[in-house]
């Protein structure tokens, strides 16, 4: 069953670029005391996800935060080398921290995969975001196949 509002995100190894290289985060530490949103991406550098996803929390960052938002961060189902030139190529600087699930552990345990295999994606996220405080779902936005619209920078924004 998909996690839901009211739910604790489970404990999974992640990673992330860090000053020396890759380094494994556990999203159970990484959410712990902190107001977060996490959005979920299909893939890196495909185009809905370069073109609008990532980029608006990149332009909405700022406003984000200042609605006492501590952590935004882009979650997707690739390695951390290329989460980390996703993030360089998108000038995310210290905006959007990028996470890679990149054997998925993140997307099953929150039951929110999808089989991208007809377009040689393999399993996935789906495409989601999530508000979430110390840890717990307060508010999530899970976008219908095909769509981009719950998941926005501009839809959390408002219900922040």
């Amino acid at each position: 069953m998909a996690i839901k509002k009211g739910d604790r995100l489970p404990s999974v190894k992640l990673n992330r670029m860090g000053a020396d290289g890759p380094e494994a985060v556990e999203s159970g530490d990484l959410f712990k005391g902190k107001k977060a949103v996490v959005f979920a991406v299909p893939g890196a550098f495909t185009p809905t996800c370069s073109a609008r996803h990532l980029p608006g929390f990149v332009q909405h960052a700022d406003a984000i935060k200042a609605k006492g938002v501590d952590l935004v961060a882009c979650l997707s189902v690739n390695d951390v080398f290329v989460m980390d030139a996703w993030g360089k190529a998108s000038n995310t600087g210290d905006k959007v921290e990028m996470l890679a699930d990149g054997n998925g552990a993140f997307a099953h345990a929150v039951d929110l995969e999808m089989d991208g295999s007809g377009f040689g994606l393999g399993t996935r996220s789906q495409r989601y975001a999530m508000i979430v405080e110390d840890g717990v779902v307060k508010e999530l936005f899970v976008e219908e196949p095909g769509a981009f619209e719950v998941s926005s920078a501009e839809h959390v924004l408002k219900a922040l």
